[in-house]
């Protein structure tokens, strides 16, 4: 099962209006059990819901839809984002979200955008219970906002009886905004049962001119750690991967998305093993069938071989 978190730049109506960049976000969903999408700015809902739709209607995804759900809008000024779920119903069934409140004594407001946390029960994995807390720092802010995030998990471990958490998103923990020395002050960088899946030298960002690692994947404790297939965090460059210019990629976001996979369970391989050898014999069955009610005439081939030429 793969998840996602992409940070679309001001994914809204305007956005969503542009037939090609539609095209290429629907590309890029589709590769995904879970996507998480940052910086939605759909005042009414509309273009999102008109997205999810164009999404379901498209050969790879008809059988296997994506449901949506969305946090409320969020932001402190007249500028608000919303954090959005894109999953499949066949791969993880939602469990609960809730919006994290923000409002610890002394400590009130400490989120620009406060996390939307989501559980999951995965159908497929070898981990069952999956906690997301997906994150989009405000850059100035970073710092202060990703310490904060171990009372989120604290929150979270509590509420809900878990290890089992992801922390996923824009965290803005490079260049200006957060140095090295400043990272190590931040609690889920320094406790070591946190483990960061994306490294510190890998870019996630289009603009060329920079290499930052703004977006991460965080698990906690080993067992959530154990549950990931090895070497699978990283950045999905879809401007290499769809030979996009510069200016191309850029009107899609200035982010690439940050995935990771995490491990089928052995029924799951299994069920899986077991589709590939039903579908062989049902090949052979047309095979057979084939060559039994329709024409077929015989051709010398290579190396004495005879070649069977079915005219359907």
């Amino acid at each position: 099962m793969k998840i996602a978190s992409f940070n679309i730049r001001r994914m809204g109506s305007s956005k969503l209006s542009n037939k090609n960049i539609v095209n290429y976000l629907i590309k890029i969903f589709s590769r995904y059990s879970i996507i998480i999408i940052l910086e939605v700015v759909d005042k009414s809902g509309k273009s999102i819901d008109k997205f999810l739709q164009e999404l379901n209607s498209t050969r790879a995804n008809k059988k296997r839809p994506f449901t949506m759900v969305g946090s409320s809008r969020l932001g402190r000024t007249l500028y608000k984002e919303q954090f959005v779920c894109f999953y499949r119903e066949d791969e993880a069934k939602l469990v609960d979200t809730y919006q994290y409140e923000d409002n610890q004594v002394g400590d009130e407001d400490a989120f620009s955008r406060e996390p939307f946390i989501l559980r999951f029960r995965c159908k497929h994995t070898v981990l069952k219970d999956l906690v997301l807390i997906p994150v989009h720092t405000k850059p100035k802010d970073s710092q202060k906002e990703l310490d904060e995030l171990y009372d989120v998990f604290l929150h979270v471990k509590d509420k809900w009886k878990t290890d089992n958490v992801m922390i996923l998103g824009d965290f803005n923990a490079d260049g200006a905004y957060v140095s090295k020395k400043k990272m190590k002050a931040i609690r889920i960088r320094s406790d070591p049962d946190f483990h960061w899946l994306i490294g510190d030298d890998v870019d996630t960002t289009v603009i060329e001119s920079n290499d930052h690692t703004y977006d991460r994947i965080v698990v906690y404790k080993d067992d959530m750690f154990k549950a990931v297939v090895p070497r699978s965090a990283k950045p999905f460059n879809f401007q290499q991967a769809y030979k996009l210019s510069e200016e191309m990629a850029l009107g899609i976001s200035d982010h690439y998305p940050v995935e990771v996979s995490l491990k089928k369970s052995s029924a799951a391989k299994t069920s899986g093993k077991a589709k590939t050898k039903a579908q062989k014999r049902k090949n052979c069955v047309i095979s057979y069938k084939c060559v039994r009610q329709i024409h077929s005439s015989h051709v010398p081939g290579m190396n004495g071989k005879f070649i069977i030429r079915c005219v359907i």
